[in-house]
């Protein structure tokens, strides 16, 4: 378990030769490239059809197919792509143009629904011979309050509204001084009622053909899928071709070339130290000029885990959480795939729903093409973890230990399976020290992976006193292990005070003296840590440092009590996920129970199945949503934290061929 040990580079060429080389060092797949801004029209070209692409691929997506109709995929072209990209977006903005229009002249039609037919053209042609008319509303009981001197002839009257048309020989710039101030002038429509409703018809048959069009387009959906990818190519080589630092680049303009001047062009990258005999060969068969050195430790270097195949199964799930160990840290692969398939088994924590998702696995197996076969895998040792698990604790789709076969009982494990321990004790006993016996299960698993994390860091720091900060971090965290046992699990089995009666701890008898042992480590522990935590070549600094941040460091001690504490919660989501388990079965076997002809056993009996079905899928849904809540946080939070790990790496990208 590694990160692999990488070597900046420096790559020098001809700038006449600056795209050929370009391609040639993309074939060879080996450099990490530093990130590079790109400029030019051709790049903004680029950028501008993959946006097109994604928006015509995303109203594709969007369509749904009839029932039972199979679309048989056409393969396209660039060229054909491009321009089929663009005329999906025309269609999909002339639709939205088009249902906007029909929107504006319903709200128009509604507005003119209570006067009739209504032509501005009549108005124009009256207007014309000296009639001028105008519009206005007014409620019923206002109307008769209007001046002689005006003009006007009633349009009707509904709902206490008067409409009612305004007559005058001369065009009216300001309204009648004799007109009350309720009445309401409206507007002139542009357009008249049977040219509106012509056009909302018209404009619901082109709708009708663009969306048929659409749905015919569906074939191309493939195509613009692989155009996109093709694009995203396209856009990291001219990225990099139109972002490499060249001589004299100020001086030059974007299509101009200085004749039998020869200019360089050069850029910064990285490559893992296996790899550099291989782009040594390269750069002496192109002549590449090459510079290579340790990268310093502020350089943005990238990560490149090199683990076994077994380890290398948590690579899909790191992948993605997007979470990569910088090139500084830790590789915990081995140890977060440990971990976290102990977690998975506990959250789930039954036999049967690990059976299900090892099935499951070897499903997702059975089609996955070769090479691509680490997430089923990762999936099938899960299922069988949780199936391990279930059989230790007699866990079989929450079933009642007392209503399964002896032999599901019989391979139990005696600690964790009240179904054991109820032979030898009452029933409500047997459930309480199976309970305390996985919460103790937790808390051990804390001790085991964060000493884990101290122990890493110890033999990291191990040339320097430093060390001691990370041993006395050790010690605090066995120390408080203890006071956790006492306070969480029985204070009367584990007490914090020394008596005379000696304490057993994991069936090793301890002396009486331990509860004293415990407190003065967590205290030593604290002093080692609170001298060495900042050394850096001087005690005194190192303390000083931590005066100043006394604090942080006293809520460091708190801090080691809290994550150990923090691992119960495997064992109280694991008891919720069963209490689902026990209610979904005492549900069925309550619908059941009540049947009494055949026919409605029958009915009866289908509704059980679908009630379990329904119910126990629900509840490992839960349990998967529980797994990246809780048994991702423990690696991610916890057991990094404690490794001082801030996840802050960049994955190793070679600039490559797609």
């Amino acid at each position: 378990m590694s990160i692999v040990k990488m070597k900046k580079v420096s790559l020098v060429v001809l700038d006449s030769t600056r795209k050929e080389s370009l391609k040639k060092l993309r074939k060879l797949g080996l450099v990490h490239l530093e990130t590079i801004e790109g400029r030019g029209s051709v790049l903004a070209s680029y950028k501008e059809s993959s946006q097109e692409t994604d928006k015509a691929i995303s109203i594709l997506e969007e369509i749904k197919l009839p029932k039972k109709s199979v679309v048989k995929p056409v393969e396209l072209s660039k060229e054909e792509s491009r321009d089929k990209a663009k005329h999906i977006l025309s269609l999909s903005e002339k639709k939205k143009s088009l249902l906007d229009s029909i929107t504006q002249n319903t709200l128009e039609l509604d507005r003119l629904s209570k006067w009739g037919s209504v032509n501005p053209e009549d108005f124009a042609f009256l207007s014309q011979k000296g009639l001028y008319l105008y519009m206005y509303e007014i409620p019923q009981e206002k109307y008769a309050l209007i001046g002689q001197d005006v003009r006007t002839v009633v349009v009707n009257t509904a709902q206490k509204t008067t409409r009612f048309l305004l007559l005058s020989e001369e065009e009216v710039l300001e309204r009648p001084a004799s007109l009350p101030p309720e009445a309401y002038a409206v507007p002139l429509p542009e357009k008249s009622n049977k040219t509106l409703t012509d056009e909302i018809r018209l404009a619901e048959q082109e709708i009708t053909r663009i969306e048929k069009e659409l749905l015919e387009s569906k074939k191309f959906e493939k195509a613009l899928h692989a155009y996109k990818t093709l694009l995203s190519g396209d856009i990291e080589f001219e990225t990099v071709y139109s972002g490499m630092s060249r001589e004299n680049l100020e001086e030059e303009t974007e299509n101009e070339e200085s004749e039998g001047e020869v200019r360089l062009a050069w850029l910064t990258g990285y490559v893992p130290l296996p790899e550099l005999e291989n782009l040594k060969a390269s750069c002496k068969e192109n002549e590449w000029a090459l510079a290579y050195t340790d990268p310093a430790d502020d350089d943005p270097v990238p990560t490149k885990l090199k683990n076994g195949k077994i380890v290398s199964l948590i690579y899909p799930l790191m992948d993605f959480l997007d979470v990569t160990p910088g090139y500084h840290e830790f590789d915990i692969s081995g140890w977060f795939l440990l971990f976290f398939c102990i977690f998975f088994a506990m959250i789930f924590g039954d036999a049967c729903y690990g059976a299900l998702i090892a099935l499951l696995g070897l499903f997702i197996l059975a089609k996955s093409k070769k090479g691509s076969r680490s997430l089923p895998t990762l999936i099938i040792v899960l299922g069988l973890f949780t199936s391990a698990w279930g059989v230790m604790t007699c866990s079989w789709f929450g079933i009642e230990p007392s209503k399964l076969p002896a032999w599901m009982t019989d391979i139990s494990c005696r600690p964790f399976s009240k179904a054991l321990l109820s032979r030898e004790m009452s029933s409500q006993a047997a459930e309480d020290l199976a309970n305390t016996n996985q919460k103790i299960f937790c808390f051990t698993l804390a001790l085991i992976q964060l000493s884990v994390a101290h122990i890493k860091l110890f033999f990291k720091d191990i040339k320097s006193l430093k060390c001691l900060a990370d041993f006395g971090d050790l010690i605090k965290l066995w120390g408080m292990f203890y006071l956790v046992m006492s306070m969480v699990v029985d204070s009367t089995a584990y007490p914090m005070v020394a008596g005379s009666d000696p304490i057993v701890m994991f069936g090793i008898t301890f002396p009486a003296i331990l509860p004293t042992v415990c407190i003065g480590m967590i205290g030593v522990g604290f002093v080692f840590s609170f001298i060495f935590a900042n050394y850096e070549g001087s005690v005194g600094k190192s303390i000083l440092e931590s005066l100043k941040n006394i604090i942080s460091v006293l809520l460091g001690v708190v801090n080691v009590f809290s994550d150990i504490v923090s691992y119960i919660r495997l064992w109280a989501v694991a008891l919720a996920g069963a209490a689902i388990s026990e209610t979904v079965n005492s549900m069925a076997l309550g619908i059941f129970g009540g049947a009494g002809t055949f026919v409605a056993k029958l009915i009866f009996a289908v509704l059980m199945v679908a009630l379990l079905v329904f119910g126990h899928g629900l509840n490992m849904i839960l349990n998967v949503l529980s797994v990246i809540v809780h048994g991702v946080r423990l690696n991610t939070l916890e057991f990094s934290q404690h490794l001082g790990m801030a996840w802050s790496g960049t994955k190793y990208k070679p600039f490559s061929e797609k």
